[in-house]
């Protein structure tokens, strides 16, 4: 009756749900989640540390805010608006 692979990627906002037919997952349809694009924290992101130290991962394009340890709560309202999910730390 039915088939295929729905997955959501991103950030839930507080409180929100997702309501499902169930009958629609036992006639073959599937969802997933997919936190950080399903890398293997333990295992792969060192592997992705030494591509970024060896100049071969570039993640600036990736970095939303660069903010210092005295503007942290700016850091937390840049969550709290869905802005900063990419905010970068500095300790200068």
């Amino acid at each position: 009756m039915g088939w295929g692979l729905c997955t959501i990627a991103g950030v839930a906002g507080r409180g929100e749900t997702l309501d499902v037919i169930p009958r629609l997952l036992i006639t073959g349809r599937r969802i997933c989640g997919s936190s950080f694009g399903g890398v293997k924290g333990r295992d792969q992101v060192p592997e992705l540390v030494q591509l970024y130290l060896d100049g071969k991962l570039d993640l600036e394009p990736f970095i939303s805010h660069r903010i210092t340890l005295d503007e942290i709560n700016h850091g937390f309202e840049l969550m709290q608006r869905q802005d900063g999910i990419r905010s970068v730390i500095t300790f200068d």
